[in-house]
C-alpha cells in the first residue's frame, strides 16, 4: 500500500484487530453523532458538543515506527466545521491540542502507510482541550498506552485503546464549547488464552486545573494539578455514559474479590494494574 493508498483508504478501527472481537465502545444516552474513520482509527464525533465521544485505534507495538513529526492541524472536510471545536478555542490561551488517538498510536508497519497514519490523528475531530500544564501527572496519563505496549510486547500481544473526554453537564462554558474536566482511557488486549480478553481502564481528571468563568481569565489556573486514575471500565462507562460492551468483564483491575468501584490514583507507572 503506498502513502497515497493509506490516505485515500481510511478504514478506521478494526473491531476483530485482537484475537477476540471487540466492537468500538457506544453511546449508553440518545446523542447525535456520527462515525468517522481515518487509517486505523475512528472517531465517533458529539455533533452537539462538536468533541468526540469515543476515539478506537488500533496498536501493533511489535511493528511500531518512531517516525518525525509531520502533519499540521486541520478541519475534517466531510462534516461542518461548526460541529468541531476548531483552532479558535486554542488561541492564545492556556490550553492544549491534545491528541486522543496519539499521533504514534496507528504509525506502525510499513513506513509509508505509517508516516500517513501519524499524519492523519492530527485532524480536529480527534483533539480535546487539555491544561497544557505539564506535571507528573499529565506525563503519566500520556505514558499509560507505552506501559501497556511494553507489557504486550513482553507478551507478544496488539492493543486497542480507547480514549474520549467524558462529556458532562456541568462541564464550563468557553468560547462557544463546554471544556472537558475528565478525560479517559481504556486499553484492551487477548490474553493468548482462546476466547480471553483483558482491559484496564484509567481516569484523568483536570478539574482543579480548568477556570473558565470569564473569557478574560486563565483557562487554566495556576495551582493545582492533574490526577490519574485506574478505574473499573464499569465506572467508566456510567461516568461517561458509554457502552464498553465485552471489556467490562475483561477488566483486570476489578477480578474475583476485588472492592467493587474501587479507584486507585496512580502517581508512577508501577501503580498499574495489568
Amino acid at each position: 500500500m503506498t502513502t497515497e493508498d493509506a490516505a485515500s483508504d481510511p478504514t478506521g478501527y478494526d473491531s476483530g484487530f485482537l484475537e477476540v472481537t471487540v466492537p468500538l465502545p457506544v453511546s449508553s444516552a440518545p446523542r447525535s453523532t456520527v462515525d468517522l474513520t481515518y487509517l486505523r482509527f475512528t472517531v465517533t464525533l458529539d455533533r452537539t458538543r462538536e468533541l468526540a465521544l469515543v476515539t478506537g485505534v488500533n496498536i501493533d507495538g511489535a511493528t511500531l515506527q518512531d517516525l518525525p513529526r509531520t502533519g499540521t492541524w486541520h478541519l475534517d472536510e466531510r462534516i461542518p466545521a461548526s460541529e468541531q471545536t476548531g483552532p479558535e478555542v486554542y488561541a492564545d490561551n492556556d490550553l492544549d491540542r491534545g491528541h486522543l488517538v496519539r499521533r504514534r498510536d496507528p504509525g506502525w508497519g510499513p513506513e509509508d502507510v505509517a508516516q500517513a497514519a501519524t499524519r492523519g490523528t492530527f485532524v480536529y475531530t480527534n483533539a480535546a482541550p487539555q491544561a497544557a500544564d505539564f506535571n507528573q501527572s499529565k506525563e503519566l496519563w500520556l505514558g499509560l498506552e507505552d506501559h501497556v505496549l511494553q507489557f504486550s510486547e513482553a507478551n507478544d500481544v496488539r492493543v486497542s485503546v480507547f480514549t474520549a473526554p467524558v462529556l458532562g453537564s456541568d462541564d464550563p462554558a468557553y468560547r462557544g464549547i463546554q471544556v472537558p474536566l475528565r478525560f479517559w482511557k481504556v486499553a484492551a488486549w487477548a490474553t493468548g488464552v482462546p476466547g480471553k480478553l483483558a482491559a484496564a481502564g484509567f481516569v484523568l481528571d483536570q478539574s482543579s486545573l480548568i477556570d473558565a468563568a470569564t473569557e478574560s481569565a486563565r483557562i487554566v489556573a495556576p495551582l493545582g494539578g492533574f490526577r490519574t486514575f485506574q478505574a473499573p471500565i464499569h465506572d467508566i462507562g456510567e461516568l461517561s455514559q458509554i457502552d464498553f460492551g465485552p471489556l467490562v468483564a475483561a477488566d483486570v483491575a476489578n477480578p474475583p474479590g476485588a472492592r467493587p468501584g474501587e479507584w486507585r490514583e496512580l502517581t508512577r507507572p508501577d501503580d498499574v494494574r495489568l
